[in-house]
């Protein structure tokens, strides 16, 4: 019987690596998990947690304006960005120190080290040189921003990751992507004052998301004052006076700005792991390859979260993990499922979602039924703004069962979790129409538009 130093060894210190150790560990198992920055990953670290916070911070102005509606003045407002630095740095400090914590009360080993594959059940730790042994590695490792290293001069601009710890806010920014990491990013700083403009070679942001979204909130950000160029791409950036960047785009516009932020999606971090050494499949993005289960073709080595590019998203690398646990560990196989998966694009207006998008929805099934509001929230009565909020309902004809929620406007993230439970469960429209509304509020209208705004028949709108 081969002998082992560990029952689990876990390479990467983000959320589904730490799920997974410190389960393991709970169990009686013999569990290390290496980390060579810092634990929590992407979402505590760089991603998530840090860009909600900094979401929060870039809504006040328009608090402050909307004060005046209902009768308050408000005096003169400073921002104070190394603040909001100092405090974000205080939190996620603060949210790896419990990350930390859970995974010693656990009794898991935690080791400051990079680990690389050397064979199937073998791992170096580069700090020391030292190999080790495990029955089985967990590879959760995550991911890291596109660099565009075909870019010229694209070392001098930044990712998401340095957007966050800039020295000094910079006076404006060009921003070149179409995603939701883009996007966010766009309003972040257009809020904190920053001329901003959003580059993108599409014909309109967002194109996962449904039309209705797409169109609402590219058209609330221009409202804002966020300028965004469509249909064109960088070419080439330079380093112009007093450290400004000098950017030209392929339909010929020269811009020059403070910083360039590149937001073009998100790559594996399977470089320098050894996997070739130890086997490991990976397909074209580098991303490693898994079954249903999160097992590689080499047995005892698992992949999980965003190194496996199945869904970029932390709850999902959560979710993976704990279906890992109990399939490994105790003996109850289950994979991960990943459909009806809720998600929130935290623009201003936000995007809230679950289920199909209309165009999705239409290229499956033959009768839809779209439920469509478009109001001026309550808040704005008062407050002037003008901004829209927007609700649908993607609905199969046939049985009336609700394939997709999508909402524009405030809150829409927390609409959409409550939502994703709904349609998980298999909602139909004749549940939403049983169900009282909740008055006065927008998500009332969810549940009072009993007729529908228009059909798709066989992809033709009528």
């Amino acid at each position: 019987m081969t002998t082992f130093d560990y029952d689990l060894f876990v390479i990467g210190g983000g959320s589904g690596g730490v799920r997974s150790a410190r389960l393991a560990a709970a169990m009686g198992k013999k569990v290390a998990i290496a980390e060579e920055f810092r634990f929590g990953g992407t979402c505590v670290i760089r991603g998530c947690v840090p860009k909600k916070l900094y979401v929060y911070a870039s809504q006040f102005p328009e608090y402050f304006e909307d004060a005046a509606g209902f009768g308050w003045q408000v005096g003169e407002a400073r921002f104070d960005w190394p603040a909001l630095v100092a405090a974000k740095e205080k939190e996620i400090t603060r949210l790896e120190g419990l990350y930390r914590k859970g995974l010693e009360n656990s009794g898991a080993t935690i080791l400051a080290t990079r680990a690389e594959l050397t064979g199937p059940n073998r791992v170096r730790l580069t700090a020391t040189g030292e190999e080790v042994t495990a029955e089985r590695i967990l590879i959760a490792v995550g991911g890291h921003p596109t660099p565009h290293t075909d870019l010229p001069g694209h070392e001098l601009c930044i990712s998401s990751n340095e957007a966050f710890d800039l020295p000094a806010l910079p006076k404006s920014i060009l921003i070149s992507g179409g995603g939701y990491i883009a996007v966010e990013f766009a309003n972040i700083f257009h809020g904190l004052g920053v001329e901003t403009t959003l580059i993108y070679r599409g014909k309109q942001i967002l194109s996962r998301f449904d039309h209705d979204m797409r169109q609402g909130v590219q058209s609330a950000m221009i409202a804002k004052g966020i300028r965004i160029v469509c249909e064109d791409i960088i070419t080439s950036v330079a380093e112009g006076e007093g450290g400004s960047r000098v950017v030209r785009t392929k339909a010929g516009e020269t811009l020059t700005v403070d910083q360039v932020m590149l937001a073009l999606g998100r790559v594996p971090n399977t470089g320098g792991l050894g996997l070739k050494a130890a086997g490991v499949a990976v397909n074209e993005r580098g991303a490693i390859l898994v079954d249903d289960y999160s097992r590689t073709n080499v047995p005892g080595i698992f992949a999980l979260g965003d190194v496996t590019d199945r869904v970029q998203l932390t709850p999902v690398a959560i979710h993976e993990a704990m279906c890992f646990i109990e399939t490994e560990f105790r003996g109850k196989p289950v994979s991960p499922d990943h459909d009806l998966i809720a998600t929130a694009v935290f623009s201003q207006p936000e995007i809230g979602t679950v289920g199909l998008s209309e165009d999705e929805a239409a290229k499956t099934f033959g009768d839809l039924e779209i439920y469509r509001a478009e109001f001026r929230p309550m808040k704005a009565t008062l407050s002037g703004r003008q901004e829209k909020t927007i609700m649908k309902l993607v609905v199969n004809a046939a049985d009336r069962k609700v394939l997709g929620a999508h909402i524009l406007g405030h809150e829409a993230g927390e609409m959409a979790q409550l939502l994703g439970i709904s349609l998980k469960a298999g909602v139909t429209k004749d549940d939403f129409d049983r169900t009282m509304a909740v008055h006065p509020t927008a998500a009332e209208e969810l549940v009072t538009m009993y007729q529908p705004s228009y059909r798709v028949r066989n992809g033709q709108r009528v």
